[in-house]
């Protein structure tokens, strides 16, 4: 897998689908205008349209998941609408866990004061932004990771 490169943060939702796109360099990202969902067609478009403009080289995809591990229909869905995409795009996709991500963004975006109507407008993009950040720190710690086992 490439180490350097934007990777782009999907919260994919029936309604909604929550963006972020890291650095080049996979260090930091930020979260990106929430799209609001249409047709499945019109939304392929728009977010390869928006992975082009971005220059994102990795697609990093929520999987919703039960608490217990095992897989829903938004599974199902998330997973088959992130295929079309890749195909469509041509960019690599790695799915991670988003268990909690929602209900997390909405804890911070209530402790930053956000109205209800703010915490609606905003929470998929904190959600794909909670998403991506997860990620960045795995690459992080497995990168400290395989730099110790060369040293000892």
């Amino acid at each position: 897998m490439e180490l350097a490169g934007r990777i782009l943060a999907l919260d994919v939702g029936k309604k909604r689908i929550g963006l972020a796109v890291s650095d080049e360099f996979r260090i930091v990202g930020r979260g990106l205008e929430t799209l609001e969902r249409t047709q499945t067609r019109e939304d392929l478009r728009k977010l390869t349209e928006t992975i082009e403009e971005v220059k994102a080289t990795l697609l990093l995809v929520g999987k919703p998941l039960h608490m217990s591990g095992g897989e829903s229909r938004q599974s199902e869905y998330t997973r088959e609408f992130a295929e079309r995409l890749g195909r469509q795009s041509g960019r690599p996709i790695v799915y991670w866990d988003e268990r909690l991500t929602s209900r997390e963004a909405e804890r911070i975006l209530r402790e930053e004061g956000a109205t209800r109507q703010q915490q609606r407008k905003s929470v998929d993009r904190m959600a794909a932004l909670l998403i991506l950040e997860s990620y960045l720190r795995h690459l992080q710690d497995a990168n400290e990771k395989a730099m110790r086992g060369t040293h000892e």
